[in-house]
């Protein structure tokens, strides 16, 4: 992958956390069942931010792995 899909990646990532923290923190209006279960997907998200971030450091020349 190169340099400029990771950042893509980063920022659609962090784009869609934002988006659903905001989605989150909406009032909830009585007899709506929200159907967009958004609490585990921020958490993929940015677990898919800090894995890119971590790519980003490897294209870089850092090593973060054990070799």
């Amino acid at each position: 992958m190169t340099m400029a899909t990771t950042l893509a990646v980063l920022a659609a990532s962090l784009a869609a956390a934002g988006l659903l923290v905001w989605l989150e923190r909406r009032p909830a209006e009585p007899g709506r069942i929200r159907f967009l279960p958004t609490t585990p997907l921020i958490f993929l998200s940015l677990v898919v931010a800090v894995v890119m971030l971590v790519h980003i450091v490897n294209l870089m020349g850092g090593h973060t792995g054990r070799y």
